[in-house]
């Protein structure tokens, strides 16, 4: 009962979880994509929005066919926009291969959000339960400005100089026209995560795409990058020589 990848096309991305977006509009879906992709452009984005006939619903047959566009071996994480289109991923599943069903996540995230955070942590290469948690971060830990998912501290108290505490920091000025907007920033978090060590934007973890864009970081804005991780000198120094040199925009 289950649609065939579709023939001729290439199926994930080699050593990257695929991610689907699953809406009741097909436009609304193609446009995550088109969005996602400015900022993982390597990674599977797979599009699984309206009917098989172009109206507004979802479709069993679309999500199953874009669940295995996504599928590289690494994982697909699903991500849906209403109630029913769960239920119609949550059926999708249950059709799927038992092999291939351990290592698909329908994740409860925000759409546009969590869509675009967990893009970002797949185009780094991320595991599929970094990817999901990514997705999920989306649920608050953004617009709290607070700790990242290690417990870490926020920004400095009233008084306290940014990484005050740190072993290692550097402060740079924003040179971005358009300052630390989606692209820029997900270039920052991919750097980020290649580095093993706990590193901080301004007080905010470095590995979270939707804190380091809530920071709404604007030219000429002074950026404290800091890590008190004794070996964080090359991860401080790194972030600091890429927002140094524009992110490629400047």
């Amino acid at each position: 009962m289950r649609r065939p990848r579709p023939r001729g096309r290439e199926v994930g991305t080699p050593g990257k979880v695929g991610i689907v977006f699953v809406s009741h509009s097909a436009r609304i879906a193609e446009g995550l994509v088109d969005l996602a992709r400015q900022m993982a452009p390597s990674a599977a984005l797979v599009a699984a929005g309206g009917t098989d006939d172009g109206r507004i619903g979802t479709s069993f047959d679309l999500v199953s066919a874009g669940i295995g566009e996504a599928d590289a071996g690494e994982g697909v994480a699903v991500l849906c926009d209403l109630g029913s289109a769960i239920l119609t991923a949550e059926t999708a599943l249950d059709f799927l291969d038992d092999d291939v069903r351990t290592r698909v996540r329908i994740v409860d995230a925000p759409l546009v959000e969590g869509g675009v955070a967990a893009a970002v942590s797949a185009e780094a290469g991320d595991d599929l339960a970094q990817v999901v948690a990514a997705a999920e971060s989306a649920r608050g830990a953004a617009s709290t400005g607070a700790a990242g998912p290690d417990g870490g501290a926020g920004a400095p108290g009233p008084g306290e100089p940014a990484g005050a505490a740190s072993a290692h920091a550097r402060s740079i000025t924003l040179v971005n026209a358009d300052g630390l907007h989606a692209r820029p920033a997900a270039e920052l978090v991919k750097l980020a995560s290649t580095f093993p060590q706990r590193v901080t934007v301004n007080g905010t973890d470095a590995k979270s795409l939707l804190a380091i864009m809530s920071l709404g970081l604007t030219k000429g804005a002074t950026v404290e990058i800091a890590s008190d991780d004794p070996d964080g000198r090359a991860a401080v120094d790194a972030i600091a020589a890429l927002a140094e040199s524009g992110f490629g925009e400047a």
